[in-house]
């Protein structure tokens, strides 16, 4: 019984995680003009505001790296990805063209609860001190 309860416990964490996760992108996405504002119902861009909840997501998926499930990860890994190129689209790139449409729907990412995939092997000092040191180029 109490591995049920562990296996459940882990579900609904991996369940808000991702919840957040989804939250955050659907903010910057607001903010690159690839979702309307609820209060005014008009889409707007706001770069500074947008490249801060990037950069919140890529401190999570650095704070969480070695901690999270397979699926987790890959929906972080995912969801900054696709709102990196949306920045990068925001921002006037002329190498890329304008996408006008969300960036990620909550409802369609919303995932199965499963057990958490097996974590790899510890990490060699190393490897920790070289992800410490990264930067972002997502078209600044």
């Amino acid at each position: 019984m109490p591995e049920i309860q562990k296996t459940t416990a882990l579900g609904e964490m991996t369940q808000r995680f991702i919840e957040f996760v989804m939250m955050q992108a659907q903010q910057a996405a607001m903010f690159l003009g690839r979702i309307p504002n609820p209060q005014t119902g008009k889409p707007e861009v706001n770069l500074e505001i947008a490249r801060m909840f990037i950069d919140q997501l890529e401190m999570i998926r650095e704070k969480t790296r070695g901690n999270l499930t397979a699926e987790e990860s890959e929906i972080l890994t995912r969801v900054l990805s696709d709102l990196q190129l949306a920045f990068v689209q925001s921002s006037g790139s002329p190498s890329a063209e304008p996408a006008h449409e969300p960036v990620e729907d909550v409802q369609a990412a919303e995932p199965k609860v499963s057990a958490p995939a097996p974590e790899p092997a510890s990490e060699t000092p190393a490897d920790t001190e070289s992800k410490k040191k990264f930067t972002k180029s997502y078209g600044s």
